[in-house]
């Protein structure tokens, strides 16, 4: 069939790199190839069996029903207050919550409720590769600029105001980053709040990585600094990560009651609700915090040695540059010195060493490449 029966928005979204180079790893290995795959953004670890167990009994009890569209209630509630207590909303008010059927679609419906035609998203590289494609689907222009590794992959407030056109809508934020694991400090994050503030523009903050530290880091929510602050970021995060739920499919969004209301509007349209039975799982992760907890800092342990390892390793091969990360499970080493885009070597490093990582070019940053290590030591 011609593309001609596609829409605009069809033709012009371009597939997700990270899930191409995971499908294309695991293809390989179907085939019986041996292939050291560092492509897919997913800890290797199971969920933790309360959660599981917690899921299992909502199903048994026959949970699997709709939920109303902006979530289950005491989730909803759950989330206000552990939101309330780390300052990012006023009062522990669950209408400004929304549960999601994943990250990825808390930060679509954030763009899409604030964003249109006429609209523009600044959105500093190295990003998230669907950030840029999230706002071409609301019809809005993705503005990129760039903070390379001299600036330690943080962008400034003098790039964001020399950015900014009277068609600025958004900014995202992601700290800790995907690819680059850096993680803004409080007065670089207070810095842009005030200047997004004084520029009235509104704040996209994922934050999925929040609880993914090392090296005694410390996450700021930016949204916590002020009223005006609570009423202008948008805060998206979920389950994915933190809890090993990554095919659960649960984000969280925290925002104002106008936008929180506008996002949970499209959602009902759209997904209808997260799933019921999977939201009671998360209810168990929320309302079991310290235990939780327990399992995230059970895994960091393993994260944290991958990390020193895999740098280190990196650090030693001549003509390959890696900064230290400080969260989430990823490095971003230069690998520009090679003469190569950054596709063309990681195209290769697959082809003729069965290695997979995922091109800079993929999150706006050419001579780059990113390589998960939530992933074994083993292939380490």
């Amino acid at each position: 069939m011609s593309s001609d029966y596609l829409s605009s928005w069809a033709k012009n979204i371009a597939p997700s790199p990270t899930l191409a180079v995971d499908a294309k790893a695991k293809a390989l290995k179907a085939a019986g190839h041996d292939v050291c795959g560092f492509g897919a953004g997913e800890p290797d670890f199971d969920t933790p069996q309360f959660i599981k167990d917690a899921c299992a009994q909502a199903l048994i009890d026959g949970k699997t029903k709709y939920a109303a569209a902006p979530g289950l209630p005491e989730l909803r509630q759950a989330l206000a207050d552990q939101y309330h207590q780390n300052g990012v909303i006023a009062e522990a008010n669950p209408a400004q919550i929304v549960v999601s059927p994943g990250g990825k679609y808390s930060c679509y419906l954030a763009i899409l409720a604030t964003c249109g035609p006429g609209d523009e998203v600044l959105i500093p590289a190295p990003y998230w590769v669907s950030y840029p494609e999230m706002a071409k689907l609301a019809g809005a222009t993705p503005k990129i600029v760039l903070a390379g590794d001299d600036q330690g992959f943080k962008i400034t407030p003098e790039q964001i105001e020399e950015a900014l056109t009277p068609a600025t809508k958004l900014l995202i934020l992601n700290s800790p980053s995907n690819p680059t694991g850096c993680l803004y400090d409080r007065s670089e994050m207070e810095a842009i709040l005030d200047l997004a503030i004084r520029k009235d523009i509104l704040v996209m903050s994922d934050e999925i990585y929040e609880y993914l530290l090392y090296d005694g880091s410390v996450h700021h929510r930016p949204a916590s600094f002020s009223d005006e602050a609570r009423d202008r970021v948008i805060t998206v995060s979920g389950f994915s990560k933190t809890f090993s739920m990554t095919g659960w499919r649960l984000g969280t969004l925290v925002a104002n009651p106008t936008i929180a209301k506008a996002v949970a509007n499209l959602q009902s349209q759209t997904s209808s609700n997260a799933t019921t039975f999977a939201q009671y799982g998360a209810l168990a992760a929320v309302q079991n915090w310290d235990q939780s907890m327990q399992a995230v800092q059970d895994m960091l342990v393993h994260f944290d040695r991958r990390r020193l390892l895999l740098l280190d390793g990196l650090n030693a091969i001549p003509g390959i540059e890696c900064l230290r990360s400080q969260g989430a499970f990823y490095l971003f080493p230069k690998v520009s010195s090679f003469g190569l885009s950054s596709e063309e070597f990681s195209a290769r490093l697959l082809e003729q060493e069965n290695v997979a990582v995922v091109s800079g070019h993929a999150f706006g940053a050419d001579g780059y490449i990113r390589l998960s290590y939530a992933t074994s030591d083993e292939i380490i």
